[in-house]
C-alpha cells in the first residue's frame, strides 16, 4: 500500500466521513448530518465520502454543496453501489450512473470497495492541518470503515485523526469496547486513544485540529517493496 506523505499546513483540510446511507430513526441523525456541513462550511473544509445520494451520505453531501458549492465535495463510490441506490430511490437524481454535480458534488466512480477507501485515504493525508477521519451513524460498513482506518493509524500508515462523532449516544457502545479492550490489555492504554470521540459538530472540527497520535504506534515502512 502506498499513500502520500501528509501535506504542509497550507492547504485546504480534508475530512473524510463515514455514515450511513439511510437516514436512521428520527429526525437527529439528518440534522447533525446538515451540522456538520454547516461546520465544514464555516471551516472551509472540504469533504470526501462515500459517494452515496441517500440516507445521512445524501444529506451531508447535499448540504455542504448548497453552502460551498461542487467543489467542497467528492464522493468516491463503487459502480455497483450506483445501480443499487436507483433501484432504492427513484426520486434521486442519480441516473443512467451519473450523479448530478450540481446537487452532489464531483463523483468518482470506482471498481471495488479496497479502491474506494485507498482513494478516499489518499486525499485526507494529501489534505492540511485538521484532515482527518470522521465516523457519523451508519451501519456495518461504517463502523468496518472507521475500525480499518483506525488499525491504520495505529501501524503507522497515515497520521490524521480519527473521531468518532456520537450523535445521540449511539457510538456509546463502540467507545465502552474500547474502554473495555485496553482494561482487558488487548488494546494499550496510549493507544486507546487513537479513536477520539466527539459530540457535537464544534467539537469534531476541534478534535481534529488539535489531534495527538498515540506514542504507542509502530513506525513502519509501507511503501516498501517486498
Amino acid at each position: 500500500m502506498t499513500l502520500p506523505e501528509s501535506a504542509s499546513d497550507g492547504n485546504q483540510p480534508v475530512v473524510c466521513v463515514f455514515c450511513g446511507s439511510k437516514p436512521g430513526a428520527g429526525p437527529k441523525h439528518l440534522a447533525a448530518a446538515r451540522n456538520l456541513a454547516q461546520t465544514f462550511h464555516e471551516h472551509g473544509i472540504k469533504l470526501v465520502y462515500g459517494g452515496g445520494t441517500v440516507g445521512i451520505m445524501g444529506e451531508l453531501a447535499r448540504t455542504l454543496v448548497s453552502l460551498s458549492g461542487p467543489d467542497a465535495v467528492h464522493g468516491i463510490i463503487p459502480a455497483p453501489l450506483v445501480a443499487y441506490e436507483q433501484g432504492t430511490d427513484a426520486n434521486n437524481p442519480a441516473v443512467g450512473n451519473v450523479i448530478d454535480e450540481a446537487v452532489y458534488g464531483r463523483t468518482t466512480v470506482v471498481k471495488d470497495m479496497h479502491t474506494r477507501k485507498q482513494m478516499m485515504a489518499q486525499e485526507v493525508i494529501a489534505g492540511g492541518s485538521g484532515s482527518g477521519f470522521v465516523a457519523m451513524s451508519g451501519g456495518y460498513g461504517t463502523l468496518e470503515e472507521i475500525m480499518e482506518i483506525t488499525t491504520w493509524n495505529q501501524l503507522g500508515i497515515h497520521d490524521r485523526g480519527v473521531i468518532m462523532f456520537n450523535v445521540d449516544g449511539y457510538w456509546d457502545g463502540i467507545m465502552q469496547w474500547i474502554r473495555t479492550a485496553v482494561s482487558s490489555e488487548f488494546i494499550t492504554p496510549v493507544n486507546g486513544g487513537i479513536v477520539v470521540e466527539a459530540r457535537n459538530t464544534d467539537d469534531v472540527v476541534t478534535a481534529l485540529r488539535d489531534y495527538k497520535n498515540s506514542e504507542g504506534r509502530l513506525n513502519l515502512q509501507w511503501t516498501a517493496e517486498g
